[in-house]
């Protein structure tokens, strides 16, 4: 099934919600920076919350997630857009550790319990708008979900979960993003409280082959849930020889110089898909002369 994400609302609109299958986008990103399957959990949890998060934006809106934690998975980043694109990206990519105790992949002892969670909203306006909040349990939805609170002062259920194969490839990756709207009475909340602390993994679910539609009418029930859009989502780095470019002539003339006689060229990778981009002592040369 490709991957995609809906949009929904429920209780007469005073509860927003969000669902996604990012099966395909978390696998893609796996591939290309060969994580191993903590590792894989810990950013494939970040992208689809990151993906909901950008679904929430409008027109070339951005959202990135930064996660710092005191793990040794590192930092993690996703970069999500309004349209359904999203790459993300660990910093130690082979960190893998034995079941926690409730036979899952400890995420949160890759990640930390230790740090903090930056969401920068890049609107294109001159100023973005940043939160910042602390980890609290390194299982990241959590994590996010207190970010919700406490930076954007949201109530909000965040819930993401992935399903590793014992070859490392990803067999199910997913999530949903619940939002109450001001004016929500206490049996809403109250309702609302009682089936999420009951809703199933939702990697499993996933997995079992329900799409992010069957997801939300199982936790809202069909009475309660209006579906306004759907939209595919998936893995696009938007990184370009020409934008490698531009970064090289930012270093000015001296450095390039350098390039071209020490290196006899030079070479660049993205962080996000691994792609590497080469320059010839040539083709330096010729950006360079374009500083002049």
């Amino acid at each position: 099934m490709t991957d995609y994400l809906i949009k929904a609302t429920a209780y007469n609109g005073y509860v927003r919600a969000y669902a996604v299958q990012s099966t395909q986008a978390v696998e893609e990103a796996r591939r290309r920076q060969d994580t191993w399957a903590t590792a894989t959990a810990a950013l494939g949890r970040t992208m689809t919350i990151a993906v909901m998060m950008g679904a929430m934006q409008k027109g070339n809106d951005t959202v990135t997630i930064k996660i710092e934690g005191d793990g040794p998975v590192g930092a993690i980043i996703a970069d999500s857009y309004a349209n359904g694109d999203v790459r993300g990206y660990v910093i130690n990519p082979h960190v893998d550790f034995e079941l926690n105790s409730k036979g899952k992949l400890d995420v949160a002892r890759a990640v930390g319990t230790t740090g903090q969670i930056s969401v920068v909203k890049d609107t294109g306006l001159k100023d973005h708008f940043t939160g910042q909040v602390p980890i609290v349990s390194g299982e990241i939805s959590e994590d996010l979900t207190y970010y919700f609170a406490h930076s954007e002062q949201i109530p909000s259920a965040v819930g993401a979960g992935v399903l590793v194969n014992p070859d490392h490839t990803v067999a199910a990756a997913g999530g949903f993003i619940v939002q109450v709207m001001p004016g929500a009475d206490d049996e809403v909340v109250t309702s609302l409280e009682q089936r999420i602390q009951s809703f199933p993994s939702i990697s499993h679910l996933i997995e079992a082959g329900h799409t992010p539609e069957q997801i939300l009418e199982k936790l809202f029930g069909d009475d309660a849930l209006k579906l306004h859009e759907t939209m595919p989502i998936r893995f696009n780095c938007n990184c370009s020889k020409e934008r490698v470019q531009q970064a090289i002539i930012g270093l000015g003339a001296e450095e390039i110089d350098a390039m071209i006689k020490e290196d006899h060229g030079a070479e660049a990778t993205c962080h996000f898909c691994n792609e590497t981009y080469r320059f010839s002592e040539e083709e330096l040369e010729v950006l360079k002369q374009s500083i002049k």
